[in-house]
């Protein structure tokens, strides 16, 4: 993986994290992943490690939670 991915749920700390992901990174070096709208997505997230949004998975695949928002349980449902 060359990006990190950054996973959210919409909320606005999410949204807010997302901002500030973007700022501090680059557009070009992260990709945005919505999992409340692209719910597909979540095993993906799961599998990553991800346990609560929103989170940032590196290039290198650590996980970095930040800002508790929601967590996976939530998410799914």
């Amino acid at each position: 993986m060359s990006k990190s991915i950054f996973y959210h749920a919409g909320c606005p700390v999410c949204v807010s994290a997302e901002h500030d992901i973007v700022k501090l990174i680059g557009n070009d070096n992260v990709t945005i992943v919505n999992i409340g709208e692209d719910r597909n997505r979540i095993p993906e997230a799961q599998n990553a490690g991800i346990q609560s949004v929103p989170a940032l998975v590196t290039p290198t695949g650590n996980v970095l939670h930040i800002n508790f928002g929601a967590s996976m349980n939530d998410v799914i449902g």
